[in-house]
């Protein structure tokens, strides 16, 4: 009976966890729908008068972008704004051949009296976040706008943030992302979703109320004063980010969240540069979680409220930890339920926490709702895409444990850039795509196991008990066996 109760008292803990989660979704829901009513004027800049109009740097941070360079540069030729107002740092890290094509690219633009700058360096010291410290040095900005290399800002995009700065406690201005690819496969569509509800319900719903937000690392400006007070760019995280974010917010900078301003950009197709994506993602929010823990707790500067979203916020990441393990363990507690009758009352005392699933359901109808529009129709198309989404979240659940794990504990590794396409209308594009690596990792072999337990797991609801069996978590296992399917022969089928 002592594994037995093991096994219960993590599993307990792990649906407590994420059940606190949801209850932090649903509040931000809560903010979100009351923001929607609120109506605030803000003193702006105004730009039609040359004495308002200050400086601004762009900086492009990139690395072997051979695919999109082209794209890239010759979009952001077409930012409106006076062009002795506006100054464009291009920081290449590149290591192939992208940069002497690079190098053309910024002569052909210079020879057209835009101010644009190719800085190189010998090392990567730091990665992005050492690239943009680099620029910052030279910087003739007092604001700095930042887009990474798959992003395409629209003509009239600073023009719609820089106003903002004129409240001086104003530090960042963050736009919404957008998708150009959203619907190129299932692939696009459930990162689009997952994204969506980030810039809607998560952003709005914290940056509402006062509540910590993030930097997304790019499609966004900082206040050049508000990055050197925080501390400036720092490379001990893979989320400079959010590193620097929450450094600027422990010291009363206010961050702006605009969402009616969209910056598209283009989503991973392939599921070897999402799965990086995700672990770069996912490692550096644990890593920023054991380096911002104390900083928030002890800040005298912010509210409770404010100190538990932030925790919260940092422990996003953690949930996929928690997901996995009461996966895992549900079989087993399938077995337990079933052999031990005087447990009955606590499994009828869990099933309460089901309810994470609904609230998850809610706040996220509200966020497709606003995308997609309302209506019949559109409510049964979200349906599918809500249980499509988790049981792919949940196939991801692996991968992402791994990165959250080393974050926690500190493992150090680098920063592994995802690489882009600059897909075209033709599905398999990407295929010759010379950054993506055919190595199959360990990770993929053990979730092809995983596929296989839980397609023990849809076996032991018909055999285990007396009473012909029990199917309360049948539903919960087909999504795992459903989604740790999809991630397992993706992967594998990227890798031929």
């Amino acid at each position: 009976m002592i594994l037995e109760t093991i096994i219960i008292v993590i599993y307990t803990i792990a649906i407590i966890l994420i059940f606190m989660y949801a209850l932090a979704q649903l509040n931000l829901l809560y903010n979100y729908l009351s923001s929607k009513k609120a109506t605030k004027n803000c003193d702006t800049f105004d730009l039609s008068n040359p004495n308002e109009v200050p400086l601004v740097t762009i900086q492009l941070p990139v690395f072997n972008e051979m695919y999109v360079m082209e794209r890239l540069l010759d979009n952001i030729a077409l930012i409106e704004y006076p062009k002795d107002k506006l100054e464009i740092q291009v920081l290449d890290d590149s290591t192939d051949e992208s940069v002497s094509d690079t190098k053309k690219r910024i002569k052909k633009l210079q020879s057209t009296g835009l101010d644009i700058k190719h800085i190189t360096r010998t090392n990567r010291i730091g990665f992005k976040a050492g690239a943009l410290k680099e620029g910052l040095k030279i910087a003739k900005g007092e604001f700095i706008a930042i887009f990474d290399a798959d992003f395409l800002p629209n003509p009239n995009w600073l023009k719609r943030t820089i106003p903002y700065f004129k409240d001086e406690h104003i530090g960042v201005v963050q736009t919404r992302w957008s998708h150009i690819n959203r619907n190129y496969s299932l692939l696009t569509k459930i990162q689009a979703f997952a994204l969506d509800a980030h810039f809607t319900l998560e952003q709005v719903g914290r940056n509402s109320k006062g509540h910590f937000i993030n930097f997304n690392g790019t499609a966004g400006v900082w206040r050049k004063a508000c990055i050197i007070d925080a501390g400036n760019w720092e490379g001990d995280t893979l989320t400079e980010d959010l590193d620097l974010s929450y450094r600027a917010q422990l010291k009363n900078w206010k961050f702006k969240y605009l969402e009616d301003v969209e910056t598209p950009a283009e989503l991973p197709v392939v599921i070897s540069a999402a799965r990086s994506q995700q672990f770069r993602w996912n490692k550096g929010g644990a890593e920023n979680f054991r380096k911002m823990l104390k900083r928030v707790i002890k800040s005298k500067n912010i509210s409770t409220k404010t100190k538990i979203h932030g925790l919260l916020h940092l422990l996003n990441s953690t949930m996929f930890l928690n997901v996995f393990i009461v996966a895992i363990l549900s079989i087993p507690m399938l077995y337990i339920k079933n052999e031990y009758e005087h447990l009955r009352i606590y499994f009828y005392f869990m099933s309460f926490f089901v309810m994470s699933t609904v609230i998850f359901f809610v706040c996220y109808w509200f966020m497709y709702k606003h995308i997609y529009g309302s209506g019949l129709k559109k409510f049964f198309s979200y349906i599918g895409m809500f249980f499509t989404f988790f049981s792919i979240a949940m196939g991801f659940s692996l991968h992402n444990s791994i990165a959250v794990l080393e974050g926690h504990i500190g493992k150090r590794s680098e920063f592994v850039r995802t690489p882009k396409f600059n897909i075209n209308t033709l599905k398999d594009s990407w295929k010759g795509n010379k950054y993506l690596k055919k190595s199959l990792s360990p990770h993929i072999i053990i979730e092809g196991f995983l596929m296989l337990y839980f397609a023990f797991g849809l076996y032991s609801a018909f055999v285990v008990g007396d009473q012909g069996g029990d199917f309360g978590l049948f539903p919960f296992h087909l999504m795992l066996f459903l989604g740790f399917g999809y991630v397992f022969f993706k992967s594998l089928s990227s890798k031929m």
